[in-house]
């Protein structure tokens, strides 16, 4: 009789155990702890304005004012020897100024998230690792040449004119580091 009941009550907790170690494992995962996770090595390094000439036949036409910042893996940033925020301004130059991407006469053309993704690819393949999780363009603004003569003719006045090409918010709950303090030795 004692053996039948130790047996029952071994047959039970069995059936307990496997009935809630398979309820465990039918669960699907919780969508924010991957998301924490993520955000978990994700550093947003903030850009500085930086101002790029806009050339045609040989003379400056206007301005960019740009502001970019990124968003990194922490852990490979650390790795990285190279100056970031500088290869950040230089693939800028060479996406507004050599490449010419933004055409001022003509920006409607101009597609933000294609360009943000070649800057990213091509700073991951200077960097050989996928450092850069993301570009974000904080704002890019032109302005001409002549509204920058007067309003240096006129101290104390600010460039009313300027035009507003793109502009993105920084992304929330990514630790946010100064351009200065990612780089090596700073």
């Amino acid at each position: 009789m004692l053996k039948l009941i130790i047996t029952g009550v071994w047959v039970a907790a069995v059936t307990l155990g496997s009935v809630y170690f398979s309820i465990q494992m039918a669960k699907p995962a919780d969508p924010n702890a991957e998301e924490a996770a993520k955000k978990a090595v994700q550093e947003l390094v903030k850009g500085e304005m930086v101002t790029y000439p806009v050339i045609a036949q040989g003379r400056v036409e206007g301005y960019f004012l740009a502001r970019t910042s990124f968003v990194t893996d922490k852990s490979k940033l650390a790795e990285i020897k190279l100056p970031i925020p500088e290869l950040l301004t230089d693939e800028m130059y060479t996406e507004l100024v050599g490449n010419k991407v933004i055409r001022v006469s003509d920006n409607r053309n101009f597609d933000l998230k294609a360009f943000k993704e070649r800057v990213k690819e091509s700073l991951n393949q200077k960097l050989g690792a996928e450092v850069i999780l993301d570009v974000v363009v904080e704002q890019i603004d032109y302005i001409t040449k002549e509204e920058l003569q007067e309003s240096i003719a006129n101290p104390g006045a600010s460039v009313k004119r300027g035009e507003k090409l793109v502009s993105e918010k920084l992304p929330e709950g990514v630790p946010v580091v100064d351009a200065k303090s990612s780089a090596p030795g700073g």
